[in-house]
């Protein structure tokens, strides 16, 4: 305590010192003055700060964003798969008796009709065949002519007019065979398609029988088919719409800007397929433009059941959050309502069904959803790429 009274007293009487000598050298008045300058600055500085460190901070603009109304459509409840055309009929022509192709009646390719010529086989030896079986029939029908005169004058005994009414029933088959073999010496096709690339030209020589070569592939492209695969855990599903008026099959090529081809659900398998967990499906459609191939990959919808009065908003509004999927709701005052959302399928026009969550009418964001937090202040943005992305005002007047 005495070495700080000590030191307080050297101190003030350093200071006292230097002002007396600033006295000596300046004079008094400008010493005045000039520390009143400088203890005015000091205090218009300390004055700033302190009014500066009180001041509040101004608010944050509100953020821009992209807005939608949430609508309400009739939309399709379905099933999505991959699947493979089929024609509806195919058949391989074989010849039905031998010998020698001497004509081909048609072009690689082309569609024909049911009967239409295809090859003609030689029919010499089959006319010949013919021939022959006619002479044996006459001479039958001529000596059952005569065992009948016969028999009606008691001449004959019953047995020979038996074997003479037999033996012209015999020659009576053998040119009914004759005529059949001879027939299949010209090659038709059985069914109404488009015929495939031939397998044999004029001059081969084809045999008769179940081993014989296949001449040429008709497939009949109208309607088709189109197989595909139902999951296991998606059959009681199905199970429950199955046979009702709304079920239907979309197949759609792949890379095409053609609408989707419609049909009806033909075929469903009644077990699963083990190994893959999944039931054989068929579908059937028209295809008059034969848009749809055999064996081409296609898109296959399945359509269930409509969902009647779904409610509907764009894709990017629903985000994915560590509670689950959400969307952020744009209250009348601008201000934001994070709201935890159950969205159902994805539908045509980059929308999705929003099944718990929402109603009808409200308001969601869908572009601006970084740093967006509930109670933040929203500014809408119009957009002219994106219909689905419009202020409020527009939204409301465009619901699809």
């Amino acid at each position: 305590m005495i070495a700080a009274n000590k030191t307080a007293q050297k101190m003030g009487t350093a200071t006292r010192e230097a002002v007396g000598n600033l006295e000596t050298r300046f004079g008094r008045k400008k010493l005045y003055i000039g520390a009143g300058i400088v203890a005015l600055v000091i205090a218009l500085i300390l004055i700033r700060i302190f009014s500066t460190g009180h001041k509040a901070a101004p608010p944050h603009p509100p953020r821009p964003v992209m807005v939608a109304k949430v609508i309400t459509k009739d939309v399709p409840l379905y099933l999505e798969e991959i699947g493979t055309c089929a024609a509806y009929e195919s058949v391989q022509v074989q010849a039905q008796v031998s010998g020698q192709i001497i004509a081909r009646h048609f072009k690689d390719g082309q569609d024909v009709k049911e009967g239409d010529l295809l090859f003609t086989i030689d029919p010499r030896p089959y006319q010949a065949v013919l021939d022959s079986a006619k002479a044996d029939l006459m001479l039958a029908q001529a000596n059952l002519k005569r065992q009948e005169e016969l028999a009606r004058k008691a001449v004959s005994t019953p047995q020979e007019l038996q074997t003479a009414q037999a033996t012209a029933m015999k020659a009576q088959a053998t040119v009914d065979a004759a005529q059949v073999n001879l027939d299949f010496t010209q090659i038709r096709s059985p069914i109404n398609g488009r015929i495939g690339l031939r397998q044999v030209d004029v001059g081969n020589t084809v045999s008769a029988g179940a081993s014989s070569a296949v001449l040429v592939t008709i497939d009949n492209l109208d309607p088709i088919y189109t197989d595909f695969t139902i999951a296991e855990p998606d059959i009681p599903e199905v199970r429950k719409y199955l046979g009702g008026p709304n079920v239907k099959v979309l197949v759609e090529p792949p890379n095409t800007n053609v609408p989707p081809r419609s049909g009806s659900l033909y075929f469903i398998a009644n077990s699963v397929t083990p190994g893959t967990g999944t039931v054989q499906a068929r579908g059937i459609m028209a295809n008059p433009d034969h848009l749809l191939w055999p064996s081409q990959f296609v898109h296959v919808r399945l359509i269930l059941d409509i969902l009647k009065n779904a409610m509907l908003v764009p894709n990017d509004a629903v985000q994915i959050g560590q509670n689950g999927p959400y969307v952020f709701v744009v209250k009348p005052d601008m201000t934001l309502d994070l709201r935890q959302v159950t969205p159902g399928q994805r539908q045509e026009g980059d929308l999705t069904v929003i099944t718990k969550g929402l109603k009808p009418g409200e308001t969601v964001v869908t572009a601006g959803q970084l740093q967006l937090a509930p109670g933040t202040k929203v500014a809408i943005k119009s957009s002219s790429n994106n219909p689905a992305q419009q202020p409020v005002a527009d939204q409301a007047n465009q619901v699809p």
